[in-house]
């Protein structure tokens, strides 16, 4: 309990928030806004009196930082303001939503009311994700108002600022979520200052060694990189004041999380990252000047270093579909170093921090928009026509998240952009989707190519249409874009749900010449058999005939000697015999087990390791994850899936350690690269044979230009011996690299 000196002290601390609130905001307020303001302050501080987050504090300083977020940083209006002190009201108070709109208004309910948490709802475990419903709730209310969304995000921003608090597995779920939809979302509307910010949090959380590793190197260099960034801007500066360029020269490290992609992406370490760092030139221009001034700028530049032809990117001529503008070009800076320089105008450079809020301050008039109008229409557009589960709702939505963006002709010459690796599918259905329902085929440059071809920018592409023609299932893996695959979805459901509702009749004759009624429960006892997702793709695959007599003959024999299951027994190689659940003493946790425990309780539970993903081994850091037809599935913390599994089915998540591991061999797959060299092979195969507790058993090299490459498999007892040897076959003469695959 707090004193009442403290009491007094908090409550000042709250009225000083308020007013730095007011103080910062991006946009201008009336005396009308000031006053809604205020009373929605007075309601939240009311609603949340009794509250207090994991930190201690009071909980109202939560919606005055969100409403803070969105006023500066993001600087939305007077009604964000008011939507995001109102953000948890309804939720945790007796506060409804016809209060709220009564007092401030239909449009701040109707974005609180989207901002609001699903409550009541059921987890159903095999189908549908509570986080994932609350995705889907949140994205349709942007149908109404994109308010919704940049409030949400500055909420989760505030959340993940003071993630500290909660609970590790809180924490790891929460961050998952941030890395999986809320960072993506913020690229999306051009947020890419707090885009940033999430990432590199969700990693500190999701992979807190690898995060300490990487930010410790950049602290360790950051002051040989800030004296070579001034290095590079006193010659930039020099050179521009004499073209009398009013201008602002800032340089910056890349992102934790950016090194990070890079280094799995390109698979190199640290110290192989040659552009961790960029340079930013902000120069005042008249609107009708900008796009000159900085192709002047970027010619200047050239003249004291030498460009990348392959690194430069023209965004001021064809924005990126979030509105972001800027010339980006890469260099041979000073000592041979490569450096990224980014040639923005002020009002772009506005835009690329405040995004969307920026970007309608700067429209005028009948101004062309092809950035972010165009992406909130397209998005919009695939919102309405989605079907199917929450989950397939949230992944057909980020397939319109962090795709790089290609440029492409219609027949006519008409300029238009889509993800990278869209097909000519994508574009049928960009153009229209009675276009798309009646592709016959396409012609990209004058040439019939396949409909499964992947468009390149400045492609022309002709869409060939015939009254005859439908989607087929096929079509699904030819596209990449949500608008896309929600209409062929919807076609082949119309068409499958009449080919199953035939398929339901054909299943009850035949089950009935076994003895077995078509029931629910024979239903679910068949989907589970078969290993299928639903009802109706059982019926649908019985009127195909994709399950036949014989299939069926085989379940009503199962059926009639043992119940059937979603999960197997919860019995384990057990080698001393002892019951499942039974908790393991320290002295057995030495040396005597080679297995899993999961949960809290360090239970013994049946399990398979997961071999189609990220293959892991013992000592490796691991968790479970409970299937629906093959029980616990083991994966790698750093499983390229594990971010999307936290966040789509956290209720799913299971704990898991690995105990002593050293009456079992597992197999691990090396890969390894360098300068060819007489007797380089037999080094590495010596190195294999000497090392302790590992075993070859396969070994591939092959030699090409003065170069090597070459596989290995290994078998290994835990990672700490394979980590020993992948270090000692780094130090040979001659090897550049050497990674686990």
């Amino acid at each position: 309990m707090l004193t009442d000196k403290e009491l007094e002290l908090e409550n000042r601390a709250i009225v000083q928030k308020y007013k730095e609130l007011l103080r910062t905001s991006y946009q201008t307020l009336s005396e009308e806004d000031k006053s809604q303001i205020r009373l929605a302050f007075e309601v939240a501080v009311d609603a949340h009196q009794d509250q207090r987050r994991k930190s201690g504090e009071a909980y109202v300083f939560h919606p005055i930082a969100v409403a803070q977020i969105v006023a500066e940083e993001i600087g939305l209006d007077a009604t964000s303001i008011i939507s995001a002190l109102l953000h948890d009201v309804v939720e945790d108070s007796e506060y409804t939503l016809e209060y709220i709109e009564e007092h401030f208004g239909a449009q701040v309910a109707k974005i609180v009311d989207g901002l609001t948490k699903i409550a009541g709802l059921k987890k159903d475990m095999n189908n549908y994700s509570l986080q994932a419903e609350n995705f889907r709730k949140m994205l349709l209310t942007l149908n109404d108002d994109v308010r919704v969304i940049l409030i949400k995000i500055a909420d989760r921003y505030h959340n993940m600022l003071t993630l500290e608090s909660m609970r590790p597995d809180k924490r790891e779920k929460i961050a998952s979520e941030t890395l999986y939809i809320y960072a993506p979302l913020a690229h999306r509307v051009g947020l890419y200052n707090i885009k940033t910010t999430l990432e590199d949090l969700a990693l500190k959380y999701t992979q807190p060694d690898i995060f300490e590793e990487i930010q410790k190197k950049i602290r360790s260099e950051a002051n040989h990189n800030q004296a070579y960034i001034e290095n590079f801007k006193e010659i930039i500066e020099e050179a521009l004041t004499k073209e009398h360029i009013e201008f602002e020269v800032k340089g910056r490290m890349k992102s934790v999380h950016s090194i990070h992609r890079k280094m799995l992406s390109q698979n190199v370490s640290f110290d192989q990252i040659y552009d961790k760092f960029a340079v930013r030139i902000i120069y005042k221009a008249k609107p009708e000047e900008e796009k000159f001034l900085a192709w002047k700028i970027y010619s200047i530049i050239t003249d004291y270093f030498t460009p990348n032809p392959v690194r430069l990117r023209d965004w001021i001529t064809s924005p990126k579909s979030t509105g972001y503008e800027a010339l980006h070009v890469t260099v041979m800076g000073p000592n041979r170093k490569w450096v990224e320089v980014q040639i923005r105008s002020a009002r772009m450079h506005e835009i690329a921090e405040k995004g969307y809020a920026a970007h309608y301050k700067y429209k005028h008039g009948d101004q062309k928009d092809a950035g972010i109008d165009i992406w909130l229409n397209r998005l919009q557009e695939a919102l309405e026509n989605s079907n199917g589960n929450a989950v397939d709702f949230v992944e057909e939505f980020k397939l319109n998240l962090y795709a790089k963006e290609i440029f492409v002709f219609t027949p006519k010459g008409d300029l238009i952009s889509l993800p990278k690796g869209a097909t000519p599918l994508d574009f049928a259905f960009y153009v229209h989707t009675e276009v798309g329902m009646k592709t016959r085929g396409a012609r990209v440059n004058n040439k019939l190519v396949p409909l499964s071809t992947s468009l390149k920018s400045g492609d022309q592409v002709e869409i060939i249409t015939s009254e005859n023609a439908k989607p087929t299932t096929a079509w699904l893996d030819y596209c990449r874009t949500a608008k896309a695959i929600s209409k062929i979805r919807t076609s082949l459901n119309a068409e499958k749900k009449s080919t199953a509702d035939e398929g339901k009749e054909i299943l009850r004759r035949k089950l009935r010449t076994q003895k077995i009624k078509l029931s629910e429960e024979t239903v679910n006892k068949l989907v589970n058999y078969f290993k299928l997702k639903t009802s109706q793709d059982l019926f649908y695959r019985v009127a195909t005939g994709a399950i036949t007599n014989g299939m069926l003959r085989s379940f009503a024999s199962a059926h009639n000697n043992t119940l059937i299951s979603f999960f197997t027994s919860k019995l384990k190689r057990n080698p001393k015999g002892l019951k499942v659940g039974e908790k393991l003493t320290d002295s057995e946790l030495s040396t005597t087990y080679d297995m899993l425990v999961f949960g809290d309780e360090e239970e013994r539970l049946n399990y398979t390791l997961s071999t189609e993903c990220c293959k892991p081994i013992p000592g490796d850091e691991v968790f479970g994850f409970l299937t629906v037809n093959e029980g616990i599935k083991v994966h790698k913390k750093n499983c390229p899936n594990a971010v999307s599994m936290q966040s789509k089915f956290a209720y799913r998540i299971m704990k898991a350690r690995w105990i002593d591991s050293s009456r079992e061999d597992f197999y691990a797959d090396i890969t390894i690269s360098g300068i060819d060299k007489l007797g380089l092979v037999s080094s590495v195969t010596q190195i294999i044979s000497d090392q302790m507790h590992v075993g070859m058993k396969s070994i591939q090299f092959s030699e090409k230009g003065g170069t090597f490459s070459g596989t290995m498999r290994v078998v290994v007892k835990n990672n700490e011996i394979l980590n020993t040897l992948i270090k000692k076959l780094q130090k040979v003469n001659g090897v550049d690299r050497v990674i686990r695959t």
